[in-house]
């Protein structure tokens, strides 16, 4: 699969369409590289474990993909994990192989995500959720409890709506523990939108790269500081990044020296 760096992170040129062709038949972990994501990466090891050994890196930001645009080696689309898991249990509404757990949001939203999920694509796709309490993730008998349930449900895909970088690193730790999941999708607020309990931003401010906007109105005391403060490095590193590109294409390639200036040297030597 082609890459694309962004901030050294490979992230995967794949259309929507490729993605879940290649998921549905080969299987694999999903994580969703967006603006935080990338700047989380410039100072934590253990997610840059975590994204070494994914399958997918999926561009889950306009901004990014604006981003590499301006690099000048673009990502063809944006993908989502709001948009990639509707799109992914749609697409296997009728395969049988394709069962569910959704592991995440809080108590009570994901059974009402597991219901109106299961009523679109009229059949119980959706086996089983748990939404463990806060700070779960520092309790090991817990987590041991999490991965027997997810084993007993016969699940064969895991989705995990936990905000990041917790999810991708428990799904990095106990993806071994669970043979029987051949998907592991890392989906952020989705369970939350999929059940109706947060609504998604409109599809206009999608699309042009202002869904942060829309989720610091509707959760400014909590997003804040992600969005006004951490991420705001990223612009200044993407044109770093550009500089770089550009002096190295340079050392290269030189420019070819003027020809006029080339001739008046041979003509004072001679």
């Amino acid at each position: 699969m082609k890459t694309v760096n962004i901030l050294d992170v490979a992230i995967h040129n794949l259309s929507i369409v490729d993605l879940l062709e290649q998921l549905t038949h080969k299987g694999g972990v999903v994580v969703t590289p967006n603006v935080d994501h990338l700047m989380k990466l410039r100072y934590d090891q253990e997610l840059q474990s975590v994204y070494q050994q994914s399958d997918y890196r999926i561009c889950d930001s306009k901004i990014v993909q604006y981003a590499s645009k301006f690099l000048g080696t673009p990502i063809q689309e944006k993908i989502s994990g709001s948009d990639l898991f509707p799109a992914f249990y749609q697409h296997n509404k009728a395969n049988a192989s394709i069962k569910i757990f959704l592991l995440g949001a809080q108590e009570g939203i994901a059974q009402q995500a597991q219901e109106k999920i299961n009523q679109k694509v009229e059949r119980n796709i959706i086996v089983d959720t748990y939404s463990p309490e806060f700070g779960f993730e520092k309790d090991e008998e817990e987590c041991q409890r999490i991965v027997a349930r997810i084993k007993e449900s016969g699940a064969t895909v895991l989705a995990v709506g936990l905000g990041a970088p917790k999810q991708e690193k428990w799904i990095n730790k106990y993806k071994h523990q669970l043979p029987n999941i051949k998907i592991f999708l890392a989906i952020g607020a989705t369970i939350d939108f999929e059940a109706g309990y947060k609504p998604r931003s409109p599809k206009w401010m999608s699309e042009v790269g202002l869904e942060w906007l829309h989720r610091l109105l509707s959760e400014p005391r909590r997003l804040w500081k992600r969005y006004l403060i951490e991420s705001m490095p990223f612009f200044w590193l993407i044109f770093q990044q550009k500089i770089r590109q550009q002096s190295l294409l340079s050392r290269i390639f030189p420019k070819p020296k003027d020809v006029k200036s080339q001739d008046n040297l041979s003509l004072r030597k001679v």
